[in-house]
């Protein structure tokens, strides 16, 4: 063929030829001839496919029950079992949980690939909104899907999937409630233990933390800022009190720690923080309403005591009342007083729970707290 022929039939040379190969390439290929699965055609393999499934959910149910055997019964800790090295506690509980959970992934999946419907799908693309018409199509296939899995004709599968399923919930009641003691629970046998109250108690002398001094008001200029403790959670203590170690004795120092502040008593707000302080000195929980950071950062011209966690700001001036950020009540005062000696004392416990809200905690005013010291 000449240029000019080729030029008036408005193609280029060779076009007809790619147009062709293209064509072939994009040809449907179509679908295989379908092969029907053992359990499709013979009604003892799809028997023996029902069984393994509601075994494998089956021994995932033993495996969850084994968790919770082995978390009660295995003792934790440096002195604990161990099991090739590693704390048997922790090696029980990881192999138990993972085997639950993996078992019912195995047998999820034989259950699809032995016993659910088997048939080829294939579906254009269609547009980002679907039509009343593929909607309905939709729901079909999926009543259509529920039918074929044969859940409702397969009672055994159902049942030990549901049971299986059920039963994972009894590790996370387990490992939610050993988070810590309830609101009412008392966890220990010393004065002050459990939630609602702290080791605090009339007369006991305010110490420095770490050292364990006592503290004397005239010792305390005005802008000082000192972490303190009760004298009774300290070795050299003679007050009376059992002597406490170990986790007891962190878990009394954390919920009875104080934040002590002098300031100008002119500068004192609430006739509560005014009683219950002495020439200006003010001791707060340490512990910040929101979530229970360890709060000392403080503004010496506003008396604001900003948590670092949040940015939960209180004004020590002022009840410790919020005055920013996320915590939802005031901080906890603690009322002071002096004793023979000059050192300082408190006058009670704390009058409210110290540290982060929770479901039952004492949400009164100041005010209304400051009655029961009455």
């Amino acid at each position: 063929m000449s240029a000019d022929s080729s030029h008036d039939t408005g193609h280029e040379p060779g076009h007809e030829v790619i147009n062709a190969r293209t064509d072939a390439l994009l040809a449907d290929p179509g679908l295989p001839d379908h092969v029907w699965r053992p359990t499709d055609v013979d009604a003892k393999a799809e028997k023996r496919a029902e069984r393994q499934v509601a075994t494998l959910f089956g021994l995932s149910a033993i495996c969850t029950v084994l968790f919770v055997v082995f978390y009660i019964t295995l003792e934790t800790g440096v002195d604990g079992p161990t099991i090739i090295g590693l704390g048997a506690s922790n090696v029980a509980l990881g192999v138990s949980l993972g085997l639950a959970l993996l078992l019912i992934g195995i047998g999820v999946i034989q259950w699809a690939r032995k016993l659910m419907g088997d048939h080829e799908i294939s579906e254009l693309r269609h547009p980002a909104s679907s039509s009343e018409g593929d909607r309905a199509e939709t729901l079909a296939a999926l009543n259509a899907g529920l039918e074929e899995s044969g859940i409702g004709r397969r009672p055994l599968v159902r049942n030990t999937l549901l049971g299986s399923v059920a039963l994972l919930a009894a590790p996370a009641v387990v490992m939610l409630r050993d988070l810590g003691p309830l609101p009412n629970e008392v966890v220990g046998e010393y004065e002050g233990a459990g939630l609602h109250h702290t080791v605090w108690r009339k007369g006991m002398r305010v110490v420095r933390d770490v050292v364990g001094t006592p503290v004397k008001a005239s010792d305390l200029e005005i802008g000082d800022l000192l972490n303190a403790e009760p004298e009774a959670l300290f070795p050299t203590a003679e007050n009376g009190l059992p002597e406490l170690s170990g986790a007891e004795l962190q878990i009394a120092k954390s919920k009875a720690a104080l934040v002590m502040l002098r300031m100008d008593p002119n500068d004192i707000v609430s006739p509560v923080t005014r009683n219950w302080s002495v020439n200006g000195i003010v001791a707060y929980s340490k512990i910040c309403t929101h979530v229970g950071c360890p709060i000392s950062l403080n503004e010496r011209t506003t008396h604001n005591l900003l948590c670092p966690c949040h940015q939960s700001t209180f004004d020590l001036a002022d009840s410790g009342k919020v005055v920013f950020g996320p915590a939802g009540r005031h901080l906890p005062q603690l009322p002071l007083g002096v004793d023979d000696e000059g050192y300082l004392i408190a006058l009670s416990d704390f009058l409210e729970p110290v540290g982060p809200s929770f479901w039952e905690r004492n949400t009164k005013s100041p005010s209304e707290v400051a009655k029961g010291l009455s």
